[in-house]
């Protein structure tokens, strides 16, 4: 799923469910009478529904493979996502020959689906039951009220990526200037002048684990000739900001379902977001005009080090590297924490195989949902360029085990109905705080709304006390070793 699409998923507001809607899907599994066959001989058809033709050619073969071993056929639809849950649930209230046995789904929609009858729970058949298949991640996931109501398919998520040709440049660089110190100096005259003796810089050292490492790389390190940013990313989108809060917020508790487990206003939030408001002077990135398009666009030209980025660079960059588009090397890494103190968690979104609870046909499609997601390990990523939601696969590429690993990391966007508008409010809270305005009172604000929804009654947070934040230990960034040009963590490249 590409960015654009997940987050118009994200901020698509569901529906309100019309008060019947579990009444009639009670009464319908209860009064639907099976399938009469006049023909013996005709074999059985179950049917999948799915959004993302990228993964046409692939259902079409795996259905083709699973019709050899079973004998049982399988109809392919695609359909558009525009209010997807409502066509499967029209479908579905209509006769045999239309309801969609299994569908594919992101997971915030799971909720929405099991009220509506749509989604049952999966027997102990499906792999998503089995101990080692899955990340906790994955399997939160696809939790709705303690059951498995999906089995978790293909997933999205960010991670840190970087070029490593740079990294490379700047190691040798920075060693070559050492080796050139201590032929006027040794080791023992360094130490007694009270200087730290040469360290020898490999490029894997420079790969960050915190934004404080970054921020101090553009202090000690000069940039390749081509590079106008040390790091740079959509601040936009919530989905790639997520990160910085998301390792102290819980919006439905760890499955993204509990009503009563919400957390948004604290003192580490408003670290965070006072961070993040901080990071503005040294990274002055205007939201007006960058997107994650043009964010992958200056790093495909080599003009950054590093961003944070979907598993769609993957394919984006090899394709432009084989085009003679891209001349570098590339690596993915675990997302930097904010400092030493402040550690960060991002978002994902996980395309879940989700049983139909009007299908007639309930057993073989627990049959076709088990094989999907077992076949997925082996060749889902060549075939689409979706990376598999089940963990038991090693992949030669590491930059796709980089992602698996935030992955796992990562937290389940949440899927309750009543929080559905949470992301756009997050990101408007986001962008203001980017602009200046006070972190404290946006995020108390904020959890106001979310909670006054939640209760039906207004919500009043008591105000907690600004913590106090420091990004780096003193640090002077007035003569930062950046070829000129290019941008230091105090100023911004003019576009």
């Amino acid at each position: 799923m590409k960015h654009g699409k997940i987050k118009q998923r994200m901020f698509l507001v569901a529906a309100v469910l019309v008060a019947t809607v579990v009444g009639l899907a009670v009464t319908m599994l209860l009064n639907k009478k099976q399938p009469i066959k006049t023909d013996t001989s005709k074999k059985e058809t179950i049917r999948l529904w799915y959004t993302d033709d990228a993964i046409t050619d692939y259902l079409s073969s795996k259905t083709l493979d699973f019709y050899n071993r079973t004998d049982i056929r399988v109809d392919i639809r695609l359909v558009s996502g525009l209010e997807y849950l409502e066509a499967i649930n029209k479908a579905s209230l209509s006769d045999d020959e239309e309801t969609p046995d299994v569908y594919i789904i992101t997971n915030d929609s799971l909720e929405k689906a099991y009220l509506s009858g749509l989604a049952v729970e999966l027997d102990e058949s499906v792999p998503v039951y089995k101990p080692d298949e899955y990340s906790q991640a994955a399997k939160n996931a696809v939790t709705y009220n303690s059951k498995y109501v999906g089995c978790p398919f293909y997933f999205e998520t960010s991670a840190l990526l970087y070029n490593k040709t740079y990294l490379e440049q700047i190691a040798a660089q920075a060693n070559d200037s050492g080796s050139d110190s201590e032929e006027d100096a040794d080791a023992d005259t360094q130490a007694q002048d009270g200087e730290e003796p040469q360290v020898h810089i490999e490029a894997e050292d420079l790969i960050p684990t915190s934004i404080a490492d970054i921020l101090t790389f553009a202090d000690l390190y000069s940039a390749p000739e081509n590079v106008e940013y040390f790091f740079r990313w959509d601040v936009s989108d919530i989905f790639y900001n997520y990160f910085f809060i998301g390792n102290y917020i819980s919006v439905g508790g760890n499955a993204g379902d509990d009503k009563n487990d919400i957390d948004i206003y604290n003192t580490e939030s408003i670290a965070t977001l006072k961070v993040y408001q901080e990071l503005n002077q040294f990274f002055s990135i205007d939201t007006k005009e960058t997107n994650y398009d043009t964010i992958m666009q200056e790093f495909l030209e080599g003009k950054t080090i590093y961003t944070i980025a979907t598993s769609d660079c993957i394919k984006k960059l090899d394709d432009a590297a084989k085009n003679g588009e891209f001349a570098y090397e590339y690596g993915v890494a675990r997302l930097p924490d904010i400092n030493i103190e402040l550690s960060t968690r991002g978002m994902s979104v996980t395309n879940a195989l989700v049983l139909n609870g009007y299908s007639t046909h309930k057993a073989s499609a627990a049959s076709l949902i088990s094989f999907l997601a077992n076949e997925s390990q082996h060749d889902l990523y060549e075939m689409t360029g979706k990376i598999a939601a089940m963990t038991k696969q090693d992949y030669e590429d590491a930059h796709v085990e980089g992602f698996v690993q935030n992955y796992a990391d990562s937290v389940p966007i949440p899927k309750m109905l009543e929080t559905s508008n949470f992301w756009v409010e997050l990101e408007i809270c986001f962008a203001k705080v980017w602009s200046g305005e006070d972190a404290n009172t946006q995020i108390r604000q904020l959890s106001e709304q979310i909670k006054t929804q939640l209760n039906g009654e207004s919500v009043t947070e008591e105000p907690l006390e600004d913590p106090e934040v420091e990004l780096l230990p003193a640090v002077e960034y007035e003569d930062v070793p950046i070829e000129e040009g290019t941008q230091t963590p105090q100023t911004t490249s003019q576009e």
